[in-house]
C-alpha cells in the first residue's frame, strides 16, 4: 500500500476518504442525479393508487322504551375484547363481500379481473408453472380475492372503533367502497335483531295462549279445595280457623290479666281492713263516691267537735250528740268499704268464669286448626302451581310486548354507528413522488461515496501509520549516532547497483539529520539542543521550566518546545508566567483564550489549545480572564496537565520565576523534569534554585543556559 510499510501498523485517515470523495464530487452527483432521475422516471410510470377509509364506533344502541337493565347486560356483553374482534371478522365474511361486490357491480370493472390484468412477464411465469393462471379458477372468486386484496379491516388500538379501508386506481371507488361496507354492515346488523324479535313474537304466542289455560285451571283449583276443606282466607292471609285462634288467644290474656287485677286489689282491701290501716291510701275506696261523702263528713264531724272542746266540757250535750254522729259516720265508711270489697271479689270471679270460658273455645279452635292446617298443605301446593304459572304468564307477556314493538325497522337499531365516512382523496396513497426519489438519490449517493471510500482504503491512499509506530521510529534514530562522511571515490569499474545503493544511503542521512537534533556540542552540554535530546531519551510526560532571570529564560523554553517539535515530537508549551512572554513568542499577542479563561470556565479545553506559527509546536496561552479569579481554581492544574499528558509526548509549563511551592500546586509527583532556563548564568540565583529544590526531593533538576535564545532564529537555522 502506498506509503506505508507492510511492518507497521496503520489507521484509517478519515481525513483523506473525505478528500477522495470530494475530489470525485462531480462524478458522484452526476451518478446522484441518474439515480433520482430513474426512480423519478419509475414513479411516474408507476398507476397511482388511491386509499380512503370509513370508521364505526361499535356501542350498544338500544330504543328509548328499553328497560335499563337489559340495555346494561346488552352493553358489557358487547363491548367485550373478544366480541369487537369478532365484528372484525364478520366486516371481512364472504357473504358481506359478495353483498358489496353485487351492489356496486364490481364484475364489470377490469380492475378486479386478474385476467384482464395480465402481463408478458406473468404469461412466462404462467407458461413455466411457477405461477397458477388466474383463469383457473371462476370469475366470482377472483373478483373476490382482488377485492381481498384491496381491503383492510382492523381494530384501532385502545378503542372500540373499527376502520375499514380500501384502495383503487379510481378515487371514488376508493371512497364508495368503505361506505358501502359500513351501510352493508348496519343493515346485517338491523336485520339480524328484526330476525330475532320476529322469531322471538312467533314463538311466544302459542305459549301464552297454552299458559292462560293453565293459569284459568290451576286457580279454579284452588277455589275448589278451599271450598270442600272450609279455608276460608282472611285479611292476615291465613284461614278463619288460625285467625279464631289468634283471637281467642288474644281475649284469654286479656281477661287473665284482668283477674289477676282484681284478685290483687280485693287482696290489698283486705289487708287494709285486717290491719286497721286507713283506707284513704287504697285507690279502689277512694274512687268510691260514697266514701268521699262519707269522709267530707266525718271530716266536718271532726271539726266542729274540735272547735266546741274549746268552750264546752266533754259531757256536754253537744258534743255527745256530734261524737254520737261521727261514731255513725265511721261505721258507714266500714260498711261501704266492705261493699266495695265484694264488688271487687266478684270482678275477679267473673273474670276466672270467662277465663274458663275462653280456655275450653280455645281447645276448640286448636283441634279445628290442626285439621286445618293438615289441609292447607295441598292448598298451597295448588297456591304455588298457579302462581308460578301466573308468574310464567306475565313474562311471556312482557317479553312478546316488547318483541311487538320492535317488530319495526328503526325501532332496532344496529350496535354501532359511523363516525367517519370516507370521502373521494385527491392525493393517490401510492406511489409518492417525492419522498420516492428523495430516498432514491440519498440512497445513490451514499452507496456512491461508499463505493470511493472503499476504493481509497483498498489502494492505500487512506491508511497511514499510527503514532505509536512513528514515535518508536523517531526514537531509534535518535539512538544512532549520525556521522556525515564524504563519499569514497568511485573507480572507473563501479557498478551503477553500488552507485545507487550509497545515493540512497546519502538520503537516509539527511532525512535522520533533520528529524534527530545535533548530539551535545562537549563546550557547552546545557544548551537548548542538549536538554531536547535529554527530554527526547528519558521520554518524561511533563517537564516545568523555571526561569529566573526573568523573559530571556522563558524564551529560551520557547525555543525548546520548538527544538522538540521539529524533531518529531508532540508537544505542547502551557504558559503559565506572570508576563506572558512565551504567548507572545508564538502567538503575537495575547488576545487568544489560555489557562485563566479555562480555570474561570469562561472557555472550554479545546479552544483554548492552539498552534505555532513557526513550528508544529502546540501551546497554551496565558488568557485573558482575571488571574486571582483564575487561580481560586488552581486545584484543577494538575487535571489539566494530565489530559494533556495523556494527548501529548511532552508537556512543557513555563511558570517564570516560580519556586519550589509553586511547582508543588502544579503535580504532586516527584519524578517531573525541572529545567532551570537561565541563557546567562547567575551563581547566585543558580545555587538557590539548585539547592531548595534538591531539598524539596525533585531529583531531575536540568540547567538550561547558552545557545541561541531567540526561537525564531533558531526554527530558521533548523530549516536551513
Amino acid at each position: 500500500m502506498s506509503g506505508v510499510t507492510g511492518n507497521q501498523d496503520v489507521d484509517i485517515d478519515l481525513a483523506q476518504l473525505v478528500r477522495g470523495v470530494w475530489a470525485r464530487r462531480l462524478k458522484v452527483v452526476a451518478i446522484t442525479l441518474l439515480g433520482a432521475g430513474v426512480a423519478f422516471a419509475g414513479a411516474k410510470m408507476i398507476s397511482p393508487k388511491y386509499r380512503s377509509e370509513t370508521r364505526i364506533l361499535i356501542e350498544p344502541r338500544a330504543p328509548a322504551f328499553a328497560t335499563a337493565q337489559a340495555t346494561d347486560a346488552n352493553a358489557t356483553q358487547l363491548l367485550d375484547e373478544l366480541n369487537i374482534s369478532s365484528q372484525v371478522q364478520l366486516l371481512q365474511s364472504a357473504d358481506l363481500i359478495k353483498q358489496v361486490i353485487s351492489s356496486q357491480k364490481l364484475y364489470d370493472l377490469p380492475e378486479f379481473d386478474a385476467a384482464a390484468n395480465s402481463s408478458a412477464l406473468g404469461d412466462i411465469l404462467i407458461a413455466l408453472h411457477l405461477k397458477k393462471s388466474p383463469l383457473a379458477n371462476p370469475p366470482e372468486e377472483r373478483v373476490i380475492d382482488a377485492f381481498v386484496e384491496r381491503l383492510q379491516v382492523y381494530q384501532v388500538p385502545g378503542s372500540r372503533v373499527i376502520g375499514i379501508t380500501f384502495t383503487s386506481k379510481d378515487p371514488a371507488l376508493a371512497a364508495t367502497i368503505p361506505n358501502a361496507m359500513a351501510a352493508a354492515y348496519l343493515a346485517k346488523q338491523s336485520g339480524a335483531k328484526l330476525d330475532s324479535n320476529s322469531e322471538a313474537t312467533r314463538w311466544l304466542e302459542p305459549e301464552i295462549e297454552n299458559l292462560r289455560t293453565k293459569v284459568s285451571d290451576a286457580e279454579k283449583k284452588v277455589a275448589e279445595y278451599r271450598a270442600a276443606h272450609g279455608l276460608l282466607p282472611t285479611n292476615g292471609g291465613g284461614n278463619f280457623q288460625t285467625q279464631q285462634l289468634n283471637d281467642i288467644s288474644a281475649e284469654l290474656t286479656r281477661v287473665r290479666g284482668e283477674r289477676a287485677n282484681a284478685e290483687a286489689r280485693a287482696q290489698s282491701v283486705r289487708n287494709a281492713l285486717s290491719s286497721g290501716e286507713a283506707s284513704d291510701t287504697l285507690q279502689d275506696i277512694m274512687s268510691s263516691q260514697s266514701i268521699q261523702r262519707l269522709k267530707g263528713t266525718e271530716s266536718g264531724l271532726q271539726s266542729q267537735i274540735s272547735d266546741l272542746q274549746t268552750s264546752l266540757l266533754n259531757n256536754h250535750p253537744r258534743l255527745k250528740s256530734l261524737r254520737a254522729q261521727l261514731a255513725d259516720i265511721k261505721t258507714q265508711i266500714r260498711q261501704e268499704t266492705q261493699k266495695i270489697l265484694a264488688s271487687i271479689e266478684n270482678e275477679a270471679k267473673v273474670a276466672t268464669l270467662r277465663e274458663q270460658e275462653l280456655e275450653q273455645q280455645s281447645n276448640k279452635v286448636k283441634a279445628n286448626s290442626a285439621q286445618a292446617g293438615e289441609d292447607e298443605v295441598g292448598l298451597n301446593a295448588l297456591e304455588r302451581e298457579a302462581a308460578a304459572q301466573r308468574q310464567l304468564l306475565e313474562t311471556y307477556l312482557s317479553r312478546f310486548r316488547e318483541a311487538a314493538s320492535r317488530a319495526d325497522k328503526n325501532s332496532s337499531p344496529a350496535d354501532a354507528r359511523i363516525v367517519s365516512t370516507a370521502v373521494q382523496p385527491v392525493d393517490p396513497y401510492f406511489p409518492k413522488v417525492v419522498p420516492i426519489v428523495v430516498v432514491a438519490a440519498l440512497a445513490t449517493f451514499i452507496m456512491t461515496s461508499i463505493a470511493i471510500m472503499l476504493a481509497e482504503l483498498f489502494s492505500g491512499r487512506a491508511l497511514r501509520p499510527t503514532s505509536s509506530a512513528e514515535v518508536e521510529e523517531r526514537i531509534e534514530r535518535e539512538t544512532v549516532e549520525v556521522v556525515i562522511a564524504a563519499p569514497p571515490a568511485r573507480g572507473p569499474a563501479q557498478s551503477m547497483l553500488a552507485v545507487q545503493q550509497e545515493e540512497q544511503e546519502e538520503q537516509q542521512d539527511e532525512v535522520a539529520e533533520e528529524l534527530v537534533p545535533e548530539k551535545p556540542e562537549e563546550e557547552n552540554e546545557f544548551s537548548i539542543a542538549s536538554v531536547a535530546h535529554y527530554l527526547i531519551g528519558s521520554r518524561a510526560p511533563l517537564a516545568i521550566a523555571i526561569s529566573p532571570t526573568g523573559d530571556n529564560g522563558s524564551a529560551a523554553t520557547v525555543a525548546l518546545a520548538r527544538t522538540l517539535a521539529s524533531a518529531g515530537s508532540r508537544v505542547v508549551l502551557v504558559d503559565m508566567t506572570g508576563s506572558g512572554h512565551p504567548t507572545e513568542l508564538m502567538a503575537q499577542g495575547r488576545s487568544l483564550p489560555g489557562v485563566t479563561d479555562l480555570l474561570c470556565g469562561e472557555a472550554a479545553f479545546g479552544d483554548t489549545i492552539h498552534g505555532d506559527y513557526l513550528s508544529d509546536a502546540h501551546f497554551i496561552p496565558q488568557g485573558t480572564s482575571d488571574m486571582r479569579r483564575a487561580m481560586r481554581g488552581a486545584d484543577r492544574l494538575s487535571l489539566l496537565l494530565d489530559a494533556l499528558s495523556s494527548a501529548y509526548d511532552l508537556v512543557l509549563v513555563e511558570s517564570g520565576a516560580a519556586d519550589v511551592a509553586g511547582v508543588s500546586k502544579l503535580t504532586q509527583s516527584k519524578t517531573v523534569e525541572i529545567i532551570l532556563s537561565m541563557p546567562e548564568i547567575v551563581e547566585e540565583e543558580f545555587v538557590a534554585a539548585m539547592t531548595s529544590f534538591e531539598e524539596a526531593g525533585y531529583e531531575r533538576v536540568v540547567l538550561m543556559s547558552g545557545g541561541n535564545t531567540d526561537g525564531n532564529a533558531t526554527v530558521a537555522q533548523q530549516a536551513a
